[in-house]
C-alpha cells in the first residue's frame, strides 16, 4: 500500500493574486493500494457522499496522468482518501487530491517524476498554481511562470506565527469567482497590489508582524469576490479588533484566514460567532504553517 499526505493550502494572502500560497496543518491522505481488477474508490471524512468514487474521481484522473505518461495501467486499483480538508472552501482541496494523486501513481508504477515536472502536470490539470505549489512544496512560496515552467522560492516564517481559519458551511467555486474579476485594472490599483505583496514578504521574513494589517490590503480580486460572502467586512474588523495581525480571503473564499501570534482562541470564537450574526454557520480552525509539503507516509 502506499500512503501519501498532503498539506491544505491557502493561497493569495491578500495582494499576492496567484504568485503567493502558504501550507497549511491540515492534511488529506491518498492511499493507493493493488487489487486483482477494477477501481474501487473509499472516501473518508471531508467530501464523503459527495465526492465522485468513479473515474471522474479527481485523484484518480491526477493518476491517469501519471500512469499515461508511464506506458502503465494497474489491472485494479483501490483508492482511499481520508481527507481532513473542507471541500470548496477556499483551503486547496482540489490541489491536495491532485498532488496526492500524482505522487501515489508515480510511487505505484516506479516513474521518476521532478518536482517540476509534478507542478507542470499539475498545473496543466488545475490551470493555476496558487495552492499547487505551496501543497507539493510546503511553507510559504512565491511562484511564477517563466516561459511555461513555473519558478518558485521559499520564505522562512517567523516562530509563533499560526493561522486562524473561519470555514463558512457554504461552498464557492474559484472558477465561479474567477468569473467575477476584472480582465484588466489601472496602474494605481496594480502598483497598490505590487507595493502590499512586497511588505507582507519582506514583513514575514523579518518578523514585523506589525505591517501586516496593510501588508494584506488588496485590490484585484478581494473587492469582487468578498461580496459573494455574507458578513465578511463584520468579519474582517471583528478578526483585526480580538488581535488578529492581519486578515484576508482565503484563496478564492469564503473561508477567511487571520494570521496572528496570540490570541487565537478568542480570534476564533469572534470570527464564528461574527459570521453566526449574518446568518452564516461557520467552524474555525487554528492552523499552523506547514513547513513540508506532500509526501509519501509509507509504502507496504
Amino acid at each position: 500500500m502506499i500512503r501519501v499526505q498532503v498539506p491544505a493550502t491557502t493561497a493569495n494572502l491578500g495582494p499576492g493574486f496567484d504568485c503567493l500560497g502558504m501550507a497549511l496543518e491540515l492534511y488529506n491522505i491518498v492511499e493507493f493500494s493493488k487489487i486483482p481488477r477494477g477501481l474501487i474508490i473509499e472516501v473518508e471524512g471531508e467530501g464523503a457522499g459527495n465526492l465522485a468514487c468513479n473515474e471522474g474521481n479527481l485523484v484518480y484522473r491526477a493518476a491517469r496522468q501519471v500512469f499515461d505518461r508511464a506506458g502503465y495501467m494497474p489491472a485494479g486499483l483501490r483508492i482511499r482518501l481520508i481527507n481532513g480538508i473542507p471541500v470548496g472552501r477556499g483551503l486547496g482541496s482540489s490541489a491536495s487530491a491532485v498532488i496526492g494523486g500524482i505522487i501515489a501513481a508515480k510511487m505505484l508504477c516506479g516513474t521518476d517524476l521532478s518536482k517540476r515536472e509534478i507542478l507542470a502536470l499539475a498545473c496543466a490539470m488545475e490551470g493555476h498554481p496558487d495552492n499547487i505549489a505551496p501543497a507539493l512544496l510546503g511553507g510559504l512560496v512565491i511562484y511564477a511562470s517563466v516561459d511555461d515552467e513555473i519558478t518558485w522560492t521559499k520564505v522562512d516564517l517567523p516562530a509563533g506565527l499560526k493561522t486562524v481559519v473561519a470555514v463558512p458551511d457554504f461552498t464557492m467555486s474559484t472558477r465561479d469567482t474567477r468569473e467575477t474579476l476584472p480582465h484588466m485594472v489601472t496602474m494605481r490599483d496594480a502598483v497598490f497590489n505590487i507595493g502590499r505583496a512586497a511588505l507582507l514578504v519582506a514583513a514575514l521574513q523579518k518578523g514585523d508582524l506589525s505591517v501586516l494589517g496593510t501588508a494584506m490590503e488588496d485590490k484585484l480580486h478581494q473587492p469582487f469576490r468578498s461580496g459573494m460572502i455574507p458578513g465578511y467586512k463584520k468579519v474582517v474588523s471583528a478578526a483585526r479588533l480580538a488581535g488578529a495581525r492581519g486578515v484576508a480571503l482565503s484563496g478564492a473564499g469564503p473561508a477567511i484566514i487571520a494570521l496572528a501570534d496570540n490570541n487565537q482562541e478568542l480570534i476564533a470564537e469572534v470570527m464564528k460567532e461574527t459570521f453566526r450574526e449574518s446568518g452564516v454557520n461557520a467552524r474555525s480552525l487554528i492552523l499552523a504553517p506547514s513547513p513540508v509539503g506532500a509526501r509519501a507516509l509509507e509504502v507496504i
